[in-house]
């Protein structure tokens, strides 16, 4: 028996529901003047107070704390519904990690966290949650519901997503885009989490299937994971090195050091281009670090979930 096939064929988490919930307990705890620090189970979440409103709900105990008025918005008055789309193509399998941690996780590994984390506060809220998931086919959708079975259903997935890594494949991102987008019926806020990179780089076709899913009203976030200090930054130690594309199976032998400058320069045009076409189509753009923490991504969310519901 080679071992080495079976220990790859174990979940990238042991207990990824329970990960989740530790980072978003982290998080939570470590916000300070915030909506949500403090909140019960007694009711859902804050959102700012208007005025006009009535003043029925108004958390006067959080008003002492962070001299901001906020109103009390039970859970029976949440009923937003939220499709996650992960992108698991070859190259959101870089970097390569032996012993993935939250502190050691490649684009994949962060993404399925990620998601895995907004469904913890989601299914708090008892809110709808759907799934997409694409590399060179549409491999999985479920649409948004709110059950814990669903959100069982949806755990497991994720966890098998990262059990074996995705072969060199051609991808293209627009054509699952556009697929995903004639799903989606009931507006939705919709979050992509994608490295962006693709076989073919046919920009406006991209472009064009940002722009189709924010059709019927949808919100839509994109978390563009990437790992800074190789994919951006490129710094390789200036060695004879092989550079092969995960997708294409394509390499070249070069010094790092004779391209850098030129890579890095190709890579922030193209990164600028998208977060302008973002801006254009009213899509939120945000950069990830791979390497960082979650607090970007759960921020984001709170930031967002609270200007749609």
């Amino acid at each position: 028996m080679d071992i080495r096939s079976e220990l790859h064929k174990a979940p990238l988490f042991k207990n990824l529901e329970l990960l989740a919930n530790q980072i978003v307990e982290g998080f939570i705890s470590g916000i300070h003047k915030s909506p949500f620090h403090g909140f019960s189970a007694e009711f859902a979440e804050h959102k700012i107070y208007n005025p006009g409103e009535s003043t029925k709900h108004l958390d006067w105990k959080l008003f002492a704390r962070t001299d901001r008025l906020y109103t009390k918005r039970y859970e029976d008055e949440t009923n937003l519904r939220c499709h996650m789309i992960l992108d698991n193509s070859a190259s959101m399998y870089y970097p390569e990690v032996k012993n993935p941690s939250i502190d050691n996780l490649n684009k994949i590994g962060f993404g399925v966290l990620s998601i895995a984390a907004l469904m913890q506060i989601l299914k708090k809220q008892r809110d709808a949650v759907g799934l997409s998931i694409y590399s060179d086919t549409y491999n999985f959708y479920a649409n948004e519901k709110s059950s814990e079975r669903h959100f069982q259903m949806l755990y497991s997935k994720l966890n098998e997503v990262s059990v074996t890594k995705e072969k060199s494949k051609m991808t293209k991102t627009y054509t699952f885009l556009h697929q995903i987008a004639e799903k989606m019926h009931r507006r939705s806020l919709i979050f992509l989490f994608s490295d962006m990179f693709q076989t073919e780089i046919e920009e406006e076709k991209l472009f064009e299937a940002l722009r189709h899913l924010k059709y019927n009203k949808h919100a839509v976030v994109l978390f563009h994971l990437l790992d800074q200090e190789h994919e951006m930054d490129f710094n390789f130690e200036n060695t004879p090195k092989r550079f092969v594309d995960v997708e294409t199976g394509t390499h070249i032998d070069l010094y790092a050091e004779n391209i850098k400058k030129r890579y890095a320069q190709e890579v922030e045009n193209y990164t600028n281009a998208l977060r302008l076409k973002c801006a254009q189509y009213k899509v939120k753009y945000v950069g990830v670090d791979v390497r960082s923490n979650f607090s970007q991504v759960l921020n984001t969310f709170m930031v967002e979930r609270q200007k749609f519901v």
